[in-house]
This record gives C-alpha cells, structure tokens and sequence, in this order.
C-alpha cells in the first residue's frame, strides 16, 4: 500500500520494508519541574518518614514492656525482668546464710593460698560463680614477686676486748621465726605451711649493732636523730602499728640502716593481753605469743601494684622497669614478741631508755612484765644481730577472678572486689572472711537472676590475687581497662577483712555515706541488744577517708571512681585480738572467737548485696554530690589548721599516728601569709560547687520520684524524656570524682592521680586529704603549696562545670 497524503511521504523512505521499527526516538522539550527544590524536598520527605518510623516503633516498644502496674524501675528493655525492686531486697536479705558461710571460710582456709600459687582455689571460685549464673573467667597477669627461700635471725654476744677470747662470737640467741603448731586447730599443723616473710623484702646477710626505734614513724626516727643516736650500720627493731610495714624500712634505709627486724607489740592490743590476765590462744582471746604478722614492705604510698610496670598492665612481654625507690634494697623479717624479748632486754641499761623521749615513745608498752625495760641502744660493738634473708624473685602468674551480670545500660557499671590471696594457709579473716562474704551475696544475686531478674547496670565481680603483695592484682586489672573504667564505673565496692569482730567500719568517698547509712538501716544486726537493732543502730556512723591498703586503691585515686571499704573489722578492749597475718587466723579461730556461728558473716553478706543492688538496679545512681561539697569544705578547714601552732593532743589513733608521720622542713620557702589568703579561693570555688551540688541532688530526688510513679502509655513521649533525663543527671554524677584527677599526678609519685584522696606518704594506710597542700606545708614549702592551690581550684571548678 502506497502512501496518498504528503504527511505521511516523509517517512516513506524510512519504511522501505517490513522489518523497520515502527518505534523511532523522538525528541521532546525538557520536562519543567513542579517544585524549584525538589531534590530538597524529597530528602527532608525521607528523614521525616524516618524518624515516624523510629518514633513508633519507640511507642511501640514502650507499649509492649510498660508493665501493668506501677515500678519504679522501667527502662526499654529493662522492664522484661520479673521482680520488683522490693522482691530483690527480699531475695537479698533472706538468701545469704551463716551455714554456707562457715563452708566457703572453711574451703578457702583449708591449705596454702599465697599470690601466684593458686589457681586452683581461682578456678574454684570462678566454677562456683558459674554454677550461681555469673558468667565468670580466670584472668593472668604475669608478676614481679619473691616467695621465701631461707632466713635467719641471732642474737651474737662476743666478750670484751681484754678477754682472753674475745674474738669468738657465742650465738646468745637465734630465732625460731616459726608459730608452733597448736592440737586445737588443725590449720597451724599442715606439712606445706607459709614461712615468716616479707612481700617484696630484699635478700641478704647483715651483721651489726641494733636500735629500738619505736614504731618507726618518721617522727621517730626524728627523734633519734635529734638525740644523736646513731643509725648509720645499724639494724632497726621496730614495732608493728600505726603506719604501713614497708615504710618502716623506708625510712630505715633512707637513713643508712642496713637491716629491720618488725614485731608486734602486745601492749597495742589493749585491755586483753597475757599481762592482764586472759588466756591465749587457743585457750583465751589474747594473742598467741608466737603470732608473727606476715605483710608486703612495698613502698605502698608511692605506688602499688607490680613495681616493674608502674602505670600499665603486667602482660607477657611488656617491658619492666627497675625496681629502685619502689622496694626495699636492705633486708627486713617479721617475728613474733615471744622471740623479740631476748633482743629487746639484750639493750636493757643501753642508751636512753623509751620514757625519755616523751609520751609517744611509752604508748603501749606491753612487755615489761617479760623484763623488758624498753632502752634504746645502739647495742655495743660486741652485742650485734645478725640478720639473714634469702628470697627468690620470679615473674609468675597471678590470677584475678572476673565475674559479670549484663545490665541493661552497657556504660553504667558497678564493680565489686575481694582479694583471694593469704600470707598463710588460714586467711579466715583476712581476706577470707570477704571471700565467703563475697560468694554469698553472689549466690544470692543467682537467685534473683533464676528469678528473671536482670540489674539495670552491669555489675563485675572480682576476686583478686596478690593484694597482700601490694593491691597487684586489681591495680594491674584497673590499670588494663582503664579508658573503659573512666568511661563506665560508677563505682566500686570492696569487702577485705569483712569479717574479724562485732563492730562495723567502713571508709568511702563523701559521695556514697548516705548510701552506706541507709543499707546498714535496713539490716538487722546479729547482736539483738534492743529487738529490731539494725546494723545502722549499733555503729558509730564514722566513715574515714580513703587511704590505701586495700584494692581500693586503683579505683579511687588512680581512676577516680568512687570507692567504699566496709567490714566488722572494728578492735576495742572487750573483743578477742585478731592474729593478723598469722598461722592464727585460722578456721579454728574464726568458729571459736572471730564469729562463731558465723553470724556476722551472713550480716556482712547482706549489706554487700544490697548495697550493690541499690547501686545497680535504682533509676537515679545513689550518690550525693551535696555531701562531697561540704567534705571538700571542711577538708580546707584541716588544712588551715596546719598553719596554726596546735596543743592539741590527738584524740584517735589515727590523728596520732597522722601527726607522727608528718615530715619537716628546715627553710621556709615563699610566703605563708599569702598561701593562707590563697585558701579563700577555694572556699569560693566549694560555694559554687555546693550550689549547683544540691541543685542536682534535688534533680535526682525530683527524678527518683517520678521514676516511682506508673506513667500511661499514650504518655510515651513523657518517658522517653524522663529517661533522658535521668541518664543525663546520671551521667553528671559519674564524671564528678573523675573531675579530680589530675594527670601528672602528685609530687615525687605520679601514679597518684587524685587531688583530695592518697595514702599519707608516711603513713600508707591512713587516708590524707589535699596530699598536695599537706605535704608542701610539712616541708614548709609555700611556693609548691600555691601550685597545688591552683590545681585544686581547677579540679573544683571542673567539677561545677561537670554538674552544671
């Protein structure tokens, strides 16, 4: 068929055949678009379809898990669990029993268990923590520590210079340095028993002339000095008590002493002693004579943990550093009063006797119903101790027990410790008394978590080794997984001694007080003076300052977390002396004097576990900033008392042994008028903390109590900014201790971080506040002091800010 329209005849020479397309491109115009910023509009279409989306699966989430009645504990993905807080509280407080106590104390009591040998009592406590639903494993550190190899102490004696033999030595007297076995307790019999030693003592033979320096505080020895008696080439026999063993040598050594032998004075241990009339052990409560108190002489308050890796974990291939100014270079041993008794009468009639020196050289006197007449020495030339100590330095494993209950919320964590290591087979009370105490308020969270429970925060169990050596297992765990700890911890709960007498105690930062006044509230205290007395009753209430001494110590003043020490560890005149460190601290004496029944073991049990539950599972982190604020004020009053000539006399064993551990400068350096106006500063810097500190704990009250009360569902957009809320003021509260750490760390031992929370330097376990400040007052130092001033004022401000 032809084409008859000239329309069409264009195409004709395009369609020559069948086979060409009937389809051809045609060019259009450009489509005009309907809106100018179309692009645009599709984009915000997209977020705003994406973020409906997000908002009602939000709603729905928050439908599905609200529950039907009202709790004070809803968080999305939180409310699954199946108990109230208050059946928690019941679970916790009726779980924990004396029986199972006692079975824990006994097992770990039961043979040797010094730091880096025993792994297998760390693979028993991870396998019980298993079977109770914590998912726990055994950690490695590889460690820098010593074990005993062989020792020795005599008493020469040679006759003077005009005898006839006079250059031959007569051993007058050589220690056993051994704790007899007792038929009563089963524990001081076994064949692989611990030696007398010291952690971290250097080995050597020393021969010389010996000194009684009292309890070897630096005042002591400052007294000495002042007096002219000479220590250079001497051996020190010091006093256990009032400050850390290991400083003792310290000084010693600084000072040009070659050696130190430490004993334990019973004259310390009060109203119940052998020289007033009590039997002793086994027979009575007084201390058994031939208890020798075993311990780490590491230089604690410079910095604890392993010496070769300070400021970093002890992995395999990590380099070491040297041990110098961390560990003693002269050798030191530990002995019993029975067998300090010849050395000591060896210096009757020799050089001033202890009265002359004043009132702080006769505190405690205990053996002078033995003959011992307390002089001073030195011993002359022919009447020397000699004093042998051979040790065997390793890197050896040591084996942390890390335990873990998933919370809720990932970066919220409570972390709760317990040191496993003993100096002897025994250990019931140190540290095993936590051990049990431990163990328990974890089987009772099994319970709850069997139960359906699940923590709001996550909680981590520990149980550390080597802490009697120098907190080495927990200081090496924090300092691996510090940059998570900084960003996490909320803070840290450690149970050492938890159980040697009737009388609570407890150390902590200012802001967990009211958190430990209101769990020692609600726990009955086995000592039922007056039906419903609560532990809270029959304590004192007085909270002490961080120190050290404990594993504590990488938490609060390393890592700036908040810690809080606690245990019936307490001592008076009417309790039964605890064999600290020895054969002593046995089963046998925990069942018959330290708490038999073990009652207070299960007590101990039950303020651990609430007081993690409370820390773990309330709405609002149970801390008080108000409480810190008014610390830091009064923390400024102590200072400024330094500045003023006191005759004050210590009223407690720690200020006394506070004041005799301060060092002395001899030149005033700046002016001390002007460090004195500088304080106002920090006065100023403490108001403003302590406004904007009771503005958040109002905050959190206000919150709390809107946490407690039901919220309807369609009220959806409420509860997600409750929550919000909620975790922004508990995120304020867990950056306020970090707020005091400064990087550098403290003069002359930087692996202290923390401004207002040490060691004293000179006391080791007692806690000092503004070690900077003090210290540079001490050494008259007032230059140094106004730079701690403004660092101090900085932390302070930096808290505000964090609050604010």
């Amino acid at each position: 068929m032809k084409s008859t329209g000239s329309g069409l005849g264009r195409y004709d020479d395009k369609m020559a055949n069948e086979t060409t397309p009937l389809i051809t491109t045609v060019t259009v115009g450009e489509v005009r678009r309907r809106y100018p910023h179309q692009t645009l509009r599709r984009l915000c279409t997209l977020a705003l379809s994406c973020s409906l989306i997000a908002l009602f699966i939000t709603f729905l989430v928050t439908v599905v898990f609200a529950p039907p009645h009202p709790t004070p504990h809803r968080w999305p993905g939180h409310d699954k669990k199946r108990l109230s807080y208050e059946e928690l509280q019941k679970i916790l407080l009726e779980t924990p029993s004396a029986f199972k106590a006692g079975e824990w104390s006994k097992y770990y009591t039961s043979g040797p268990h010094l730091a880096g040998k025993n792994l297998s009592q760390a693979e028993w406590t991870s396998d019980r923590w298993n079977e109770w639903g914590v998912k726990s494993e055994v950690v490695a550190y590889d460690t820098y520590i010593n074990y005993p190899v062989d020792h020795g102490l005599a008493l020469l004696e040679k006759p003077k210079s005009d005898a006839p033999d006079a250059e031959t030595w007569k051993v007058a007297f050589k220690a056993t340095l051994k704790e007899p076995a007792l038929e009563e307790d089963p524990t001081t019999q076994l064949d692989d028993s611990i030696p007398t030693f010291h952690g971290y003592s250097a080995s050597g033979n020393v021969t010389g002339s010996f000194v009684y320096v009292n309890y070897g505080t630096y005042w002591d020895f400052e007294d000495l000095i002042k007096a002219n008696i000479s220590l250079e080439g001497k051996i020190a026999v010091a006093r256990y008590g009032g400050i850390f063993r290991g400083l003792k040598v310290k000084r010693a050594q600084e000072l040009g002493m070659i050696g130190c032998v430490l004993f334990t004075d019973p004259g310390d241990d009060g109203e119940t002693t052998e020289a007033n009339g009590y039997d002793t052990y086994p027979n009575g409560p007084a201390r058994h004579p031939s208890s020798v108190q075993r311990g780490s002489v590491q230089f604690l308050s410079v910095a604890p943990g392993d010496p070769t890796t300070p400021g970093y974990p002890s992995k395999p291939g990590v380099p070491r550093a040297p041990v110098d100014g961390a560990i003693p270079s002269i050798p030191s041993l530990p002995i019993s009063y029975v067998e300090a008794v010849p050395i000591l009468k060896a210096l009757n009639g020799l050089g001033p006797k202890a009265k002359d020196f004043g009132k702080y050289w006769t505190r405690g006197d205990g053996l002078e119903y033995k003959g011992v007449e307390y002089n001073i020495g030195p011993s002359p030339d022919n009447v020397v101790l000699n004093l042998y100590n051979e040790q065997e330095y390793t890197i050896t494993p040591m084996w942390d027990v890390i335990g873990i209950i998933n919370g809720t919320i990932p970066d919220e964590v409570i972390v709760v410790g317990n040191h496993r290591d003993a100096w002897i087979a025994g250990g019931a009370g140190d540290p095993n008394s936590g051990s049990a105490v431990i163990n328990e308020a974890i089987r009772s969270f099994g319970e709850a978590l069997d139960k359906g429970w699940k923590p709001l925060r996550t909680i981590v169990f520990g149980s550390w080794d080597g802490e009697e050596y120098g907190l080495v297992g927990s200081t090496e765990w924090v300092e691996e997984y510090l940059p998570w700890l900084s960003e996490a911890n909320v803070a840290y709960i450690n149970v050492d001694v938890g159980v040697c007498s009737q009388i609570f105690t407890a150390s902590a930062a200012p802001l967990l007080h009211n958190l430990l006044y209101e769990i020692t509230g609600l726990v009955q205290s086995p000592n039922q003076t007056v039906e419903g007395q609560t532990v809270r009753d029959l304590w004192d209430g007085y909270i002490s300052t961080m120190g050290s001494g404990s594993d504590f110590t990488a938490f609060q003043d390393y890592a700036g977390v908040p810690s809080l020490d606690m245990g019936f560890c307490g001592q008076d005149d009417k309790w039964p002396i605890y064999q600290y460190h020895s054969n002593y601290d046995s089963f046998h004496w925990m069942a018959e004097f330290g708490d038999p029944g073990f009652a207070y073991h299960k007590t101990m049990a039950q303020i651990l576990a609430l007081t993690t539950a409370k820390l773990a599972d309330a709405p609002l982190v149970s801390l008080n900033a108000t409480n810190y604020a008014d610390a830091l004020k009064e923390y400024i009053k102590k200072v400024e008392t330094k500045l003023e000539p006191s005759q004050e006399e210590p009223s407690t064993e720690e200020s006394y042994f506070e004041l005799r551990a301060r060092t002395t400068g001899t030149e005033i350096k700046g002016n001390p008028r002007a460090f004195r106006a500088s304080l106002a500063r920090l006065y100023g810097s403490v108001a403003d903390l302590r406004r904007v500190a009771v503005q958040l704990d109002a905050k959190s009250e206000e919150l709390a109590k809107k946490a407690s009360e039901h919220i309807p569902w369609w009220r959806w957009f409420s509860k997600l900014k409750l929550i919000h809320e909620i975790r922004f003021t508990n995120t304020k509260y867990k950056k306020i201790e970090r707020a005091f750490l400064y990087q550098p760390g403290l003069d002359g031992r930087p692996w202290f971080k923390h401004v207002v929370f040490a060691p004293g330097i000179w006391t080791g376990y007692a806690g000092a506040v503004f070690p900077g400040l003090v210290e540079s007052i001490d050494s008259k130092d007032f230059v140094n002091a106004m730079k701690w001033v403004e660092i101090i004022d900085d932390c302070i401000k930096t808290a505000t800010k964090t609050i604010e």
